[in-house]
């Protein structure tokens, strides 16, 4: 059963929402009345899903949902009557999985927790690869500059330095761009 951290101004409104996430077959692991000290809240509670109403989103909000989503993302679902493209793109840029500019029925609010997980588990794949990407570009490219590095030192063609890197990374049992970054940095210090 998913945990919902609920943020909400009215107590209300968060009475409606949390009876409505409960008959949706969510567990409620507790209602704030704002989102101040939001980060330390998720990090003592660890909720799966952020569920915040508000008439708008604060400056100081979106700015504990960015340090939320760099440091511990997870799905957060926005209902704001604000409606300012501006405002919703910072909310999306901040981390938001789903925006909803509008009253959602009780008996929609399971459904649209849903549409927001699916997009945070998209978004999160989205951005594992583009990390993946960006981390075997830097690898490459590390890689490459020890293979000149060797070239340059030793007089060797492309295919005998890259061969004699790998050796060395297999007689050390260490991973290939570990022993570039050592080459790399050993060249550095020569210069």
């Amino acid at each position: 059963m998913l945990k919902v951290l609920v943020v909400d101004e009215s107590s209300e409104r968060a009475d409606e929402i949390c009876l409505s996430l409960v008959r949706a077959g969510y567990l409620v692991s507790a209602v704030l009345p704002n989102a101040m000290d939001l980060p330390r809240h998720v990090e003592a509670m660890s909720p799966d899903v952020i569920l915040i109403d508000t008439e708008s989103p604060s400056r100081d909000t979106l700015e504990h949902l960015s340090a939320i989503n760099r440091a511990n993302p997870r799905p957060v679902l926005l209902f704001s009557r604000e409606r300012d493209a501006q405002i919703i793109r910072s909310a999306l840029r901040a981390g938001v999985a789903a925006y909803v500019a509008e009253t959602v029925a009780p008996e929609r609010l399971g459904a649209v927790v849903e549409v927001a997980l699916a997009q945070f588990e998209e978004h999160q794949s989205l951005r594992q690869e583009r990390d993946d990407a960006a981390r075997r570009l830097s690898e490459r490219v590390t890689i490459e500059r020890a293979k000149g590095l060797l070239m340059k030192a030793r007089g060797l063609d492309e295919d005998a330095a890259y061969h004699a890197l790998r050796r060395l990374a297999m007689e050390r049992g260490r991973k290939l761009v570990d022993i570039a970054h050592g080459v790399v940095d050993g060249a550095s210090l020569l210069m």
